[in-house]
């Protein structure tokens, strides 16, 4: 049985017992988080929703929060001495999928 979630701008394929990163939604660790924007879901046969499948929901705890890798961005242009670096670590939250409920 899997799922498929929508949720910070970003699509995810979910089984039960999963352990997925999803944009920061500002829960601590250890809490529960519902994800009512469930786009399909096949347990069996496939539902696909439109948008969203009727009274589907996605239940999961909150692992942890925190940031990922630094990425680099560098900013350059020939001849006139312009070069300008910059790093960004973007925030993310750790979730593990408990129940898919149908």
């Amino acid at each position: 049985m899997y799922a498929i979630i929508a949720t910070g701008g970003k699509q995810y394929k979910v089984a039960e017992g999963d352990i997925i990163r999803v944009e920061k939604l500002g829960v601590e660790a250890g809490e529960t988080v519902t994800f009512d924007q469930v786009l399909a879901v096949n347990d069996g046969s496939l539902k696909v929703g439109e948008p969203t499948v009727a009274n589907a929901t996605v239940t999961a705890s909150v692992v942890k929060e925190g940031k990922a890798k630094k990425v680099i961005v560098y900013k350059y242009k020939r001849k006139s001495g312009y070069h300008k670096k910059n790093g960004h670590r973007q925030a993310f939250t750790q979730v593990k999928i408990e129940k898919i409920n149908a």
